[in-house]
């Protein structure tokens, strides 16, 4: 079953011929309405994000000309020059969380600017990952299988750069460091305490990939293997020469809410899935488990990753 506009629907077919669905959704709480629904839960990264992003710049601007500031005034207060001050204004960039904080003190705006930065910081990513980037930060189990690039979670600033760098249509400067920022932040899950369980496995060819070229490639393989050390994240890489690969419907997350709630999230050409089904995510909860046992163990990975860095 697929998430709608973040409201769980019920299969086509079983609406159609008004039967109950055989699995019903988990309640809807778990995954909150938030706009118009689109089909199939896909969310193309054009999609309109950027609505509180602007009502957030124009509150800023209600509140600098209600305290009788200038931009270049406030900035000094606030310790952003007045070119940043207009494009947040302006919607034309998306403020940090310290930015708004520190806006809502001088401005003495009562926690109105602060009520918006979840919000805003949700606007950072690409509308298709916003409702993955919620559920992420509060999965207390997460498991994915990566088979085109490193899983962003892992991802070193340089590695990321280069990635966002190949999108085509080309992405501008401003946006890729946006992003970079963005994906940089999403590390913030490997901090938390109760601490999540985070399991990775990626294809070897992924690993092989010198995707910003092999300084970038270098860097990356020595994070994983600082990440590797983590006790709660165990990263797993599946050979080339295996001849049994369970994985071949392609890269797909599963994500463990508290309650035992699971989700899956599946992602392709700037287009995203989210599947909460319970049959279906168990399914997938299943095949992620076959996955496993067939790469190499979380000890013979490390090793792996070190003999492909003294290939470099």
């Amino acid at each position: 079953m697929y998430v709608r506009g973040r409201v769980a629907a019920v299969r086509d077919d079983d609406a159609a011929a008004g039967r109950e669905p055989k699995h019903p959704a988990e309640p809807v709480e778990a995954v909150e309405p938030l706009g118009v629904a689109e089909p199939a839960g896909q969310r193309p990264e054009e999609e309109p994000g950027q609505g509180v992003v602007t009502a957030f710049g124009q509150q800023l601007k209600l509140f600098r000309t209600r305290a009788g500031l200038e931009r270049p005034e406030f900035g000094k207060l606030v310790g952003y020059a007045a070119q940043s001050i207009a494009s947040f204004e302006q919607g034309r960039r998306i403020p940090p969380a310290r930015f708004i904080d520190r806006a809502d003190e001088v401005l003495d705006a009562g926690g109105v600017l602060k009520a918006l930065k979840d919000e805003v910081a949700r606007a950072q990513y690409p509308a298709f990952f916003r409702d993955m980037a919620r559920l992420e930060a509060e999965a207390v189990e997460l498991c994915a299988y990566d088979t085109l690039v490193i899983n962003g979670l892992l991802q070193t600033e340089e590695y990321t750069r280069a990635v966002l760098a190949m999108r085509r249509p080309l992405l501008d400067e401003e946006t890729i460091e946006t992003r970079v920022a963005a994906r940089l932040a999403r590390h913030e899950i490997f901090n938390r305490w109760p601490a999540p369980l985070l399991s990775f496995v990626v294809e070897e060819s992924v690993l092989r990939r010198p995707m910003g070229g092999k300084t970038a490639l270098r860097g990356q393989l020595e994070h994983l293997l600082l990440m590797g050390e983590k006790r709660n994240v165990e990263m797993q890489v599946m050979p080339l020469d295996r001849e049994d690969n369970a994985g071949v419907d392609g890269p797909f997350t599963v994500i463990a809410r508290k309650g035992g709630q699971q989700l899956v999230y599946m992602e392709v050409q700037a287009r995203s899935s989210l599947l909460t089904d319970r049959e279906e995510t168990r399914l997938a909860a299943a095949r992620y488990g076959i996955i496993r046992s067939q790469a190499l163990s979380p000890r013979e990975t490390m090793g792996f990753i070190e003999k492909l860095l003294g290939e470099l």
